[in-house]
């Protein structure tokens, strides 16, 4: 039985003044009728520990999902004077997510540089190790998500994020549909027969299990040659909504599906709508 919990990646516009912040997200989230929240730190880690039990007990109490987008300064592949900095948000973003009650913690992997993927995706490997060894030490139980990226210059393809997965334990992809379908420049990436096929490599790579606990972000997005340009609201752009779900459906896919459109929860709402239709 396919099952999505539907949210949206940071606060909803719509979250008002009182109490406000990431508790008064959730409850949002909740009054909504939607059942996830990715906490959007995407610029920084700025949070007490004090706010993370807030919203971890007003998660628990209305069954919300939480999730993180960690800072966007966050690059595997940085120079060795970079790279402190950057381990050291996402670490920041997993043990302070661990605390605010979130099981998934995303983030961007970083760039090629114009270096050979294969040797980028290695070192970013390596460094990943690290981190996974680190807060397993800490008793930190998250997953790390890298996110497939919209553009073909960034770390983050398919690929990327499969070899990743299959390497170190405790990572699995966030699967960012739109950014799969930015990233070749040229339109397809969008029917469901093309995200069967993306689907049965992610099987293959990780294993039947791991369909059921998909992470997903979507959203409309302009693109060129090069890739994503911007996301766009999901009706205002080319992407084929319902050929992905039928290919989810299809696949017996369950997870949770967090709305990155510049309308966040009137998207997140209509995705609901729409999946729950077919």
């Amino acid at each position: 039985m396919s099952e999505f919990r539907f949210g949206t990646v940071g606060s909803p516009t719509s979250t008002p003044k009182k109490p406000g912040g990431s508790v008064g997200a959730v409850q949002q989230i909740h009054s909504l009728g939607l059942s996830a929240l990715e906490l959007g730190w995407v610029q920084s880690v700025r949070v007490s520990e004090d706010t993370c039990r807030q919203i971890q007990s007003t998660a628990a109490q209305l069954d919300i999902s939480i999730s993180v987008h960690a800072p966007y300064f966050i690059n595997l592949n940085a120079d060795d004077e970079e790279w402190p900095k950057s381990r050291q948000r996402l670490m920041d973003a997993a043990y302070y997510g661990f605390l605010a009650g979130a099981t998934d913690i995303v983030f961007h992997p970083g760039s090629y540089f114009n270096q050979p993927p294969q040797e980028v995706r290695e070192r970013a490997i390596q460094r990943l190790g690290g981190c996974i060894n680190e807060l397993k030490a800490k008793n930190v139980r998250v997953i790390l998500r890298p996110e497939t990226m919209g553009k073909s210059a960034m770390l983050g393809s398919l690929e990327d994020t499969l070899i990743m997965s299959q390497r170190l334990e405790n990572v699995e992809p966030c699967l960012d549909f739109a950014h799969l379908h930015a990233r070749v420049g040229d339109g397809s990436m969008n029917s469901r027969q093309e995200w069967l096929q993306v689907l049965n490599e992610y099987q293959n790579a990780l294993g039947t299990k791991a369909l059921q606990r998909l992470h997903i972000h979507l959203s409309g997005i302009e693109y060129g040659v090069k890739g994503e340009k911007n996301h766009l609201p999901l009706r205002e752009s080319d992407f084929a909504l319902e050929d992905l779900f039928l290919a989810l459906k299809e696949m017996n896919c369950s997870g949770r599906i967090l709305c990155e459109s510049p309308i966040l929860e009137e998207d997140a709402l209509y995705m609901k709508e729409v999946w729950e239709k077919l």
